[in-house]
């Protein structure tokens, strides 16, 4: 049984207009100890998914249907107190921006212990203790003093630190972590990334990532899912995925990264732009921006195929699958 199971989910805003679907169809799998990407641009649905997992989806959002088991529990068809056992304990959160997740009046260290007690029974001193612990095992010097010390008298990189330590204190099974390095330097992203790398590999802690930078992804992920307008378009190892891309569309993230031009080059980048929810296109939702795309692609979503140890969603690997086995046969 999987730590994780997620299996045709559907996320939906209900707006004046009518109701705009987020997330098509989306199914996958995690299991304990293991660490996923979700990559794409902008208004993929990388979020939105992250945020369904554990029922965070504010109004109008709404899941219309579709399962999410943690370890065969479901999840989806809890109360919001029921939830509550498990955001934080079972599935922990970390969001693109710590000064809008910790508590600006309040000290670093009442906040982790108020994490603490708020899911066990137990003395401040021993919720100290632990806090203390994981301000330690995140490498940030003096903890004591860290401990005392409000968010805004932290550097970016050390408030970032703090979050990993504050998702990390109940010991999870898995931690969410939405474009975590988005406002620090190159040089602390790197840090940082390897720090949750780190912590989930001693704590044997499952991981998704959500960030648009496929550059990340090959240092963390063992697996990785792009996400194309609400649903995954290609799915595999992370080192197949970077190497042998086989949707347009990852073929087209991997082009534009910076290093993919040479010096004074100008940047690749895919024509177009992502569909908005209120105008999502028929069939598969890249065509209007693929330069492989035909008539078909127009008419109705491609299903997964395998491809290699990779599985797409696109007709023209599926073509070239199938021409392949014919001149394989003759």
């Amino acid at each position: 049984m999987a730590l994780l199971d997620v299996s045709n989910l559907n996320v939906c805003f209900g707006l004046k207009s009518g109701l705009v679907k987020a997330l098509y169809d989306v199914s996958f799998r995690l299991e304990r100890g293991e660490r996923i990407a979700l990559v794409g641009e902008s208004g993929a649905g990388k979020s939105i998914l992250g945020f369904s997992i554990v029922n965070l989806i504010s109004k109008p959002g709404f899941i219309e249907s579709g399962s999410i088991k943690l370890d065969g529990k479901e999840l989806t068809s809890l109360s919001n107190r029921q939830l509550r056992h498990v955001r934080g304990k079972r599935i922990a959160m970390i969001f693109q921006d710590p000064m809008m997740t910790l508590n600006p009046v309040i000290s670093v260290g009442i906040q982790m212990v108020e994490a603490i007690r708020s899911h066990t029974p137990m003395s401040k001193k021993d919720a100290k203790k632990i806090a203390l612990d994981r301000l330690a095992q995140v490498q940030i010097p003096s903890p004591e003093l860290r401990f005392e010390q409000y968010p805004h008298e932290l550097s970016g990189g050390m408030r970032q630190r703090v979050i990993i330590a504050v998702a990390m204190i109940l010991n999870p099974d898995i931690i969410i972590a939405d474009e975590p390095t988005t406002a620090l330097d190159v040089t602390i992203q790197a840090e940082i990334l390897e720090l949750l790398k780190h912590m989930c590999e001693v704590c044997n802690v499952a991981l998704i990532l959500i960030t648009h930078d496929l550059g990340v992804v090959s240092r963390i992920a063992e697996r990785t899912m792009v996400m194309y307008a609400g649903r995954i378009v290609e799915e595999g190892p992370t080192l197949e995925i970077i190497n042998d891309p086989q949707h347009p569309y990852t073929q087209g993230l991997l082009s534009a990264l910076p290093q993919m031009a040479l010096p004074g080059q100008r940047l690749n980048q895919i024509e177009g732009s992502m569909p908005s929810l209120m105008n999502h296109p028929k069939g598969c939702a890249f065509h209007p921006r693929c330069k492989y795309a035909t008539e078909k692609c127009s008419n109705a979503q491609p299903n997964y195929i395998y491809s290699g140890i990779s599985t797409v969603a696109c007709y023209m690997v599926e073509d070239m699958l199938e021409e392949f086995s014919e001149y394989r046969d003759l």
